[in-house]
């Protein structure tokens, strides 16, 4: 069955009905049971790699001990305790829930925008987001403690959402190419406007917000995990609730209609969802491009094009990626620390190549 007709036949199907056809199919409950295998193995070997390399059964024994006290004999320094508790686990949980969340947000809107290029990097959000956080680290200050960035990354990606919305209905770029290209319009302006705000900032903070904005998890701790979790966790399953709705939205607005699916109202509200996923995500790990437009189709490639199954799919595969574009990102030139951006835009931009040679 092709992907278009296994969404039309979704289409059709309750909610419930999508989700029993899910666990009907042993194959995909078997991939995503080996896939979560690999999640923890990679968080694992994440964790023990690095300038200092630390042995996965000691990773092991440090998480058992922080989470049951004296579950395991203590055979390692108080230092490997810190680079793993402190310093490397919060960074490889950060960038798997970064993965995920973008991932989602991809596959969201390559699904109500029929437009297999979609991105949240592409269409401005990550920039909106970007910009909101840079004004708070440097101009408004930390008004509401922890919340401050976070909220004001949220509120440049909403802007920026309704911006590219904005352009599109004033520019009548309804196909879906010229729905990229507004996005990618919008996004130049942005960061326009977020490099002013750098330059009229403080210089001493100049090099970390530069560093940020081109993407790296260094900065992770554990009340910063919070967070995304929570978001993730929510806007996630709200996405994956309305899997059967998703489905219907890449045949066309009409088809949808017809299925009683508000179209214009569900689309505005899945883009508030991803600005506030992305929105979240850029607070903690500056701009990383590109996940959000590989990973769904990776995915599709594998499982289909049915919503129940992509969603939670290409999270747990965005997950697996970025925890070792890091583990790339901090080994490649160590002990400096590259942008993990610069990691993802390279493999996104070959990516992104491909996918214009496919002529999808």
């Amino acid at each position: 069955m092709t992907d278009r007709a296994e969404a039309d036949l979704s289409a059709d199907l309750s909610l419930a009905d999508t989700r029993r056809i899910a666990r009907r199919t042993p194959g995909f409950a078997l991939a995503m049971s080996g896939g979560l295998v690999v999640l923890v193995v990679s968080i694992v070997f994440a964790v023990s790699i690095g300038a200092v390399a630390v042995p996965a059964e000691t990773v092991f024994g440090i998480v058992a001990n922080k989470l049951v006290p004296d579950l395991v004999e203590v055979t390692w320094s108080d230092g490997r305790e810190a680079i793993v508790w402190d310093i490397r686990f919060p960074r490889v949980l950060l960038a798997a829930l970064v993965g995920a969340g973008l991932a989602a947000v991809g596959a969201a809107l390559q699904a109500v925008t029929r437009n297999p290029l979609a991105d949240p990097h592409l269409l401005g959000i990550s920039s909106g987001g970007a910009f909101g956080a840079i004004l708070a680290l440097l101009h408004t200050g930390l008004f509401l403690g922890l919340f401050t960035v976070p909220l004001m990354a949220f509120t440049g990606a909403l802007a920026a959402t309704l911006l590219v919305l904005g352009v599109t209905r004033f520019t009548a770029a309804t196909s879906a190419d010229r729905l990229v290209l507004a996005g990618v319009a919008v996004s130049f302006i942005i960061l326009a406007l977020a490099n002013i705000l750098i330059f009229m900032g403080d210089p001493r903070a100049t090099h970390t917000v530069v560093f940020w904005m081109l993407g790296g998890l260094g900065l992770a701790q554990w009340p910063h995990l919070a967070f995304p979790l929570v978001i993730l966790s929510v806007c996630g399953a709200y996405l994956w609730a309305r899997a059967g709705d998703l489905n219907a939205m890449t045949i066309g607005d009409e088809t949808a209609s017809t299925l009683g699916i508000p179209v214009a109202r569900f689309r505005l509200t899945v883009f508030v969802v991803g600005a506030l996923i992305t929105g979240v995500m850029v607070a903690f790990s500056g701009i990383i491009g590109f996940v959000g437009l590989m990973i769904p189709h990776t995915v599709r490639f594998m499982a289909g094009g049915n919503y129940v199954r992509v969603l939670p799919a290409s999270m747990l595969v965005g997950a697996i990626f970025l925890i070792w574009a890091d583990v790339l990102a901090r080994t490649i030139m160590s002990p400096e620390d590259m942008p993990i951006g610069i990691v993802t835009g390279l493999i996104g931009g070959l990516f992104f190549v491909w996918l214009l040679r496919k002529r999808v």
